[in-house]
């Protein structure tokens, strides 16, 4: 870190959150997996990813001599919220997404007891 003239503690400030997410996440997913645990993955990654993207876009500019586009600057500011955030919604859509509840047949009566499923959430 110290060729991209950004200190170890930065790094730890802004990678450590979504690293302890993806592994706590990681294993909440593997302990009790939803049914679109595909799209929770890919929401963890994208919020790291999201985290990392400010030194990344450091490193690319130290590496074309690109430093001083400020515009792009800019765009990569607007994106690495936008991200996080696109991460949430995904994280989000994968654990309520109401197609992934079993259906019931057609003739089934909707108030049975015997047609609930119980499910531990806590």
């Amino acid at each position: 870190m110290e060729a991209l003239a950004i200190p170890w503690f930065v790094l730890v400030r802004h990678l450590g959150p979504p690293l302890f997410l993806l592994v706590v996440g990681g294993t909440l997913l593997l302990w009790r997996p939803p049914r679109r645990r595909g799209l929770a993955w890919t929401a963890l990654g994208t919020n790291l990813l999201a985290a990392a993207l400010p030194f990344l876009w450091i490193a690319v500019q130290r590496a074309a001599g690109a430093g001083d586009l400020t515009v792009i600057g800019l765009a990569m500011t607007l994106l690495q919220p936008g991200l996080v955030v696109l991460a949430w919604l995904v994280l989000l859509w994968a654990l309520v997404d109401p197609r992934s509840h079993e259906r019931r047949p057609r003739g089934a009566a909707p108030d049975r007891v015997g047609d609930r499923v119980t499910e531990n959430v806590g």
